[in-house]
């Protein structure tokens, strides 16, 4: 999507305007203590663009639960989906799921991280999905797809609560509570802890294709549809993996060329092409005539998720990975696009805590092999710019946008 220079200003005007301190509402009402003289900004979310810097009181932590200062965090799509329409109802809520911080202090039954690393002030950390209620049955018959539970539970997509404003990264703390999962990552630079978080959804996507019965290998022939932060990330984890042909394709020079940096081998430019068919074309001529052997939607564009089954060969799969909010329907030929090619079709939903080593993991190995994954986060901003911060994630003027919260 392009924007005109008078659209992007009056964007931009708009986003600032919304997100300028709120003095008359800076003192929260709280029903439980508060330690003396600790306050902490947050970015709260009030209702659909309506973002304001507000000041609480800091509660004293239970004795299972961390105080973490926020360092950073990434502006991802969900989170501008969220200011537009608050389409999940959390207002009045603070966005920011992509984080990282620094502990400062830890309950005395807190002992150790997911994996069991012991946690102490100082550490660096990341956070994961909660726990899910013991009344869901999805988690209790189906330990590995706690992801698909009605009550998931994620830092940053929680509503406030009476006592406690600091349960997402865009603030300056956040109160880890029972039942979450964290992971102490010391040995990772800044950069690398704010893409765990999306890293983590692109390893879970890896491991959905696995379940479609077609075998990706060194020698498959793979398309990525759509090159934002995710599907950057889907390009570096399949070469990190050992694909070796990947086919990039989105309408952005700019990302185009980040994908081939990537591992991307071949960039493909949707505006160059008459329309679907012909864009499909070259990749069955890209692919010896057949399609490729699989294809990774991530654009959240539904008309894009239609043209993909062009590009894949009979007996391929697809995984759909773009589409986390209802952006509309999607028209496909069942006899042409799945019966008749017998074409595998499977969703990926955000992901389990358990992935998120993989994501730790690949990220490593991704920078080993020269792969700049950290070459994703193109524009910084301060806390008090988180307005400008949305605008550019808004305009697509940033790939992977990130929030500085403290030094």
């Amino acid at each position: 999507m392009k924007f005109s220079d008078d659209q992007i200003d009056r964007i931009t005007r708009k986003v600032i305007e919304r997100t300028r301190p709120d003095r008359s509402e800076e003192v929260g009402v709280f029903e439980t203590p508060t330690v003396p003289g600790r306050r902490g900004r947050v970015a709260q979310l009030t209702g659909p663009e309506q973002l304001k810097i507000k000041s609480y009181p800091v509660r004293p932590i239970g004795p299972d639960e961390i105080l973490v200062k926020v360092e950073a965090c990434g502006v991802c799509g969900t989170d501008i989906h969220c200011f537009k329409s608050d389409p999940f109802g959390l207002a009045p809520v603070v966005l920011g799921h992509e984080g990282t911080g620094t502990v400062l202090e830890v309950g005395p039954e807190v002992t150790m991280d997911g994996v069991g690393k012991p946690v102490k002030a100082g550490d660096r950390i990341v956070t994961s999905i909660f726990d899910t209620s013991e009344a869901c049955l999805i988690a209790k018959y189906n330990p590995g797809k706690s992801n698909l539970c009605d009550d998931l539970k994620v830092y940053g997509l929680l509503s406030d609560e009476p006592g406690n404003h600091f349960n997402g990264y865009f603030g300056e703390y956040l109160i880890i509570r029972p039942g979450s999962t964290f992971f102490v990552v010391n040995d990772m630079s800044r950069d690398q802890r704010v893409l765990i978080e999306p890293a983590a959804v692109v390893c879970h996507a890896l491991e959905r294709a696995k379940t479609c019965g077609v075998n990706l290998n060194f020698r498959s022939r793979v398309v990525v549809q759509g090159c934002g932060a995710i599907g950057l990330l889907m390009i570096a984890v399949l070469r990190t993996y050992g694909i070796n042909t990947i086919l990039a394709v989105d309408g952005n020079p700019d990302r185009l060329a980040m994908a081939r940096s990537l591992g991307a081998d071949v960039a493909l430019n949707y505006r160059d092409f008459d329309g679907i068919e012909a864009l499909a074309g070259r990749v069955r001529e890209l692919t010896k005539g057949f399609g490729a052997h699989f294809g990774f939607q991530a654009t959240g564009v539904p008309a894009a998720f239609s043209g993909l089954f062009k590009c894949i060969r009979r007996g391929g799969g697809i995984v759909e990975a773009g589409h986390f909010i209802d952006a509309g329907e999607s028209t496909i030929n069942p006899h042409a696009d799945i019966c008749r090619k017998e074409i595998t079709v499977t969703g990926s939903w955000v992901y389990n805590s358990f992935e998120y080593p993989y994501a730790y993991h690949f990220l490593q190995r991704a920078e080993a092999i020269g792969l700049p994954v950290t070459g994703l986060i193109t524009h910084r901003f301060p806390f008090e710019q988180i307005g400008q911060a949305f605008e550019a994630s808004m305009t697509q003027e940033g790939v992977k946008v990130v929030l500085e919260v403290a030094s």
